[in-house]
């Protein structure tokens, strides 16, 4: 069993948001697995179903970024799951806009929501899914950056960057993070690139 949560913040504010990525890959994994992500509990939505072969648990915690960690630690305990049946996806200001990276472990990076997740759980022993947001305009606060919506090329990429990413999840689950690594870690070209 693994479970899956996707980073974000709650309410329709936010929804369109750069920080919320992790939210639409965890929908969108919801939607091609036909699982329904309805349950509140933990202060959090999830859904269970199965990937593949692997059943796993959809999370989406309802909390603010910042305090992510604190739905994540009361899911693991329900479910009885350890840190290393976790995956965290969320996105990455240090990727460009498109770019997938796996990671196994490490520090928070600078995300408040995986700084949250490793001080609740204790362990920084958790894979995580990266997804590349890109760096803000110069002289622009990141931290306003990632509230505000993609651009209008962006948009048009948003799509096949979700579903990249979507189908990065199935194949490491099937197939193992080295797999995944391999296929989807590699320099993307074009259209996925801005300008």
């Amino acid at each position: 069993m693994k479970i899956i949560v996707g980073l974000g913040n709650p309410g329709i504010r936010y929804e369109e948001t750069r920080h919320n990525i992790g939210f639409q890959v965890v929908d969108r994994l919801a939607e091609i697995n036909q699982i329904l992500i309805t349950t509140k509990r933990f202060k959090s939505l999830y859904g269970t179903g199965w990937i593949n072969s692997e059943r796993v648990i959809l999370v989406k915690p309802m909390t603010y970024m910042n305090e992510s960690g604190e739905s994540v630690k009361k899911t693991i305990h329900f479910f009885q799951a350890g840190t290393e049946d976790l995956i965290v996806i969320h996105d990455d200001l240090d990727l460009a806009f498109g770019r997938l990276r796996f990671k196994r472990r490490g520090g928070d990076g600078g995300h408040q929501g995986v700084r949250s997740i490793i001080e609740s759980v204790s362990k920084n022993t958790f894979m995580r899914l990266k997804i590349g947001i890109g760096r803000p305009p110069h002289g622009m606060d990141p931290a306003g950056y990632v509230l505000t919506s993609f651009d209008d090329i962006q948009q048009s990429q948003l799509d096949e960057m979700i579903s990249r990413a979507a189908e990065s999840i199935g194949v490491m689950l099937l197939e193992g993070i080295e797999t995944a690594m391999n296929r989807y870690q590699k320099k993307i070209s074009s259209p996925l690139q801005s300008p």
